[in-house]
């Protein structure tokens, strides 16, 4: 951790507040105000953020959510830092990398907030910290909302002790102080930080020795085909290398970490040609066909959670491998989690009973879903058609799908959930896709169809169908002229790119290019938009990140490339635009 580095001399609040009432009114901020207070304001108007937002309290978590590793870990210690705080106005948050709050404690100034992302709060000290590697602290009129303007807050991020990767972060949160650095709760957010990373280690360590001991335990005698895979390293006997290609040996890679979500979970799932083997929940283990063998893999245990995946390898002689999901429906994508997913819907859409499918904006919910249930009535949550739909299901049996149930009204939502409670087995399905916190209404709905929900992964979870969604998308040539094909340097940048918006941005792309392309030949990397051309960042992007990276790339895309007029259009000087571009890259 760093210590943070502000300017010897800050403008006095009243300096700082007079210039946000000035911004808020939209009239010139006055000089003298830092460049990175008056950008920070300007990112949160860019991402549509009100000042006179109120915060949402964070839901505890559900009992039946595996607890994130960050917090199992932080936990003991937030708890015992929790009374020291005293009576006072002090609080103590833990969020993780994309700033959702997983743990708070005190009673300090403000509403808790269960997401400090820019996108929804604008800048705060968390933020701040994830974005500068580093320890960061706002004072009142530092930040946007009003509901924040008499609060000081200093973030550390807590680092992954063994990789030094950004897991989240630690903030301390007070009443106004004088706004002169340091903080008086940053030794508190260092050493809580620092105790965190340290329990982080000694749980790391301990869950690969049990991984070990696993392993010895089942190679046994020497000769043993046997590995074990935990998501970061492998172990892999003399034997099971001759048996394993390095293909096969990502292949149990992939099924390890999929199981290993379920197994965390305590559900029963299996992901693509992955057999149940023996025993149920998290004594699970399951039989996986590769090219010339087959593997057991079976989780290993370690205080209630699961450390790791033992496999042992067995030749087999030739049988027919089971057909991928994708034959079971008509879409594209042969991947381990695509797979699973699907395998996993398929199975649930084959009992009449509702089907709730989740996934980020244009994973493909809506095609799964047609693809899952003949002839439906199609209905989207924002048009109001829901108490026709629903009068409907009563009396008939035709399959209804509710799009977007994000969407839904409160008096709609309420009017399902009666409906649900009447006909528990209505052949319905709903796609919904995760955002703002959903009201008590909207959450029992959800709660109501957990047991029977399938979450789809993102693009950038499966980058290995990226060349099959490719061939199901680029649109058929016009006649007389020959299909679109990529060049490979092309095919990498479309692997790598994250695909914020999923299969539909793709499909955007593709249909640009096929229809707007004047060149001949296969599509080359230069032809590629902006954002896919130049690749993604050498380091991980934090999510303020992402969308600051993004919207300088479509800015600069509009101004012909001319970085001069891209930034005085964003609001920042020229040397802060080459500043962050040369970020981006490093």
């Amino acid at each position: 951790m760093t210590t943070a580095e502000r300017p010897a001399v800050r403008p006095t609040l009243a300096t700082l507040r007079r210039a946000r009432e000035l911004f808020l009114r939209g009239e010139q901020v006055p000089d003298g105000v830092p460049e990175d207070v008056v950008a920070a304001w300007k990112r949160a108007r860019f991402f549509g953020v009100r000042h006179d937002t109120q915060a949402v309290a964070p839901r505890p978590p559900s009992v039946r959510a595996l607890e994130p590793p960050l917090l199992t870990a932080a936990r003991p210690v937030l708890d015992r830092i929790a009374p020291t705080l005293g009576t006072g106005r002090t609080s103590l948050v833990l969020t993780d990398e994309r700033l959702r709050v997983l743990w708070a404690g005190g009673v300090g100034p403000g509403r808790p907030c269960a997401d400090l992302s820019e996108q929804t709060v604008g800048p705060n000290s968390a933020a701040r910290a994830l974005h500068t590697h580093g320890r960061a602290e706002l004072h009142g009129p530092e930040h946007f909302l009003d509901a924040w303007q008499n609060v000081s807050a200093v973030s550390v991020p807590v680092r992954a002790p063994e990789t030094g990767h950004l897991l989240g972060t630690v903030t301390v949160a007070c009443d106004l102080c004088a706004g002169s650095a340091p903080h008086p709760g940053a030794p508190l957010a260092e050493a809580a930080a620092l105790a965190v990373e340290a329990e982080l280690l000694s749980r790391s360590r301990a869950a690969e020795r049990a991984l070990l001991d696993a392993y010895l335990r089942a190679a046994g005698a020497s000769g043993r085909a046997v590995l074990a895979l935990d998501g970061r390293s492998r172990l892999v006997s003399e034997a099971a290398a001759r048996l394993l290609s390095p293909e096969d040996l990502d292949t149990l890679e992939r099924y390890a970490v999929a199981l290993l979500r379920d197994w965390g979970g305590g559900t029963r799932t299996v992901p693509g040609t992955a057999v149940p083997a023996s025993g149920t929940g998290l004594e699970a283990s399951y039989r996986i066909r590769l090219s010339a063998c087959t593997a057991t893999l079976a989780p290993v245990l370690h205080l209630g959670s699961v450390a790791g995946a033992v496999g042992v390898v067995e030749q087999a002689g030739p049988a027919k491998v089971p057909a991928a999901p994708r034959n079971a429906v008509g879409l594209a994508g042969r991947s381990v989690p695509w797979c699973h997913a699907v395998d996993r819907a398929v199975e649930l859409a084959g009992s009449p009973e509702p089907l709730l499918i989740v996934g980020e904006r244009g994973t493909g919910k809506t095609s799964l879903a047609r693809e899952l249930v003949a002839d439906p009535l199609v209905v989207d949550a924002a048009e109001g058609e829901l108490p026709r739909v629903v009068g409907a299901l009563r009396h008939e049996d035709r399959p209804v799908l509710i799009r977007h149930a994000e969407r839904l009204t409160q008096p709609d939502t309420a009017l399902l959930n009666t409906l649900l409670a009447t006909r528990p087995d209505a052949p319905l399905v709903l796609t919904y896709t995760p955002g703002a916190p959903p009201g008590p209404c909207l959450q029992r709905l959800l709660d109501t169809l957990a047991a029977r929900s399938v979450t789809l992964p993102a693009l950038r979870e499966r980058p290995e169908d990226v060349r099959e969604l490719l061939s199901a998308l680029t649109p058929r040539p016009a006649p007389g002229r020959p299909p679109v094909t990529w060049t490979l340097e092309a095919l990498r940048a479309l692997e790598q790119h994250p695909w914020p918006g999923n299969v539909t941005e793709l499909a955007h792309v593709v249909r640009a290019l096929a229809e707007q392309r004047r060149a001949t030949g296969p599509v080359r990397r230069a032809e590629l938009p902006d954002a896919v051309r130049e690749g993604p960042s050498a380091r991980p992007l934090t999510p303020m990140e992402h969308a600051e990276r993004a919207a300088i790339l479509e800015a600069l895309r509009l101004h012909g490339g001319n970085k001069a007029r891209t930034a005085a259009a964003l609001g920042i000087a020229r040397a802060t635009l080459y500043r962050k571009l040369r970020g981006y890259r490093s």
